[in-house]
């Protein structure tokens, strides 16, 4: 799909595809105010922009809607339809139990202290990497943490935002 055929699509289908990239109402409902762009750079800035614009539990809506990083199961079943989810972990599916047990318990832990499901832009990363990254954040401030989670959802979303556009 190119840009121009993003900015002709109607306000439903346009909010479908948006809401596939981020999962935070509040953002899709200010992407669908942003006036059309000419390029995918213009797109960047503006979804960068409103997703800044945002609030903590805006924020925190789009990180309920990523599966626990290597949760198998959840990736079959309730993100099933997510296209890009399943991708973006590629790599736990071929993780000892050993790393898959670790990060579940992790993302217990985590989601304990922080109140939200653990966020990493998870594109690349192998899983024992994914699982260093989330033991560290386990020592931040829950306030630094939002704001890195805030961060790592924005990559994911930019990044959704390309795959969409063909990028």
């Amino acid at each position: 799909m190119t840009i121009a055929e993003f900015d002709h699509l109607d306000k439903e289908e346009k909010k479908l595809l948006l809401y596939q990239c981020c999962g935070s109402t509040a953002w899709v409902e200010k992407m669908l105010t942003v006036p059309p762009v000419e390029d995918l750079v213009d797109l960047l800035e503006d979804a960068e922009e409103k997703w800044y614009e945002c609030k903590e539990e805006d924020w925190k809506e789009a990180f309920s809607h990523h599966p626990k990083i290597g949760d198998l199961e959840s990736l079959k079943t309730t993100f099933s339809n997510d296209q890009w989810a399943g991708a973006e972990q590629a790599s736990v599916k071929h993780s000892s139990e050993q790393v898959l047990k670790s990060l579940a318990e992790g993302n217990e832990a985590y989601a304990k202290r922080f109140g939200h499901v653990f966020i990493v832009f998870a594109t690349g990363k192998t899983p024992e990497e994914m699982l260093d990254i989330l033991t560290a954040r386990m020592l931040n401030t829950p306030a630094d943490e939002l704001k890195i989670a805030m961060e790592e959802q924005l990559k994911i979303t930019k990044h959704r935002l390309e795959k969409l556009f063909g990028i």
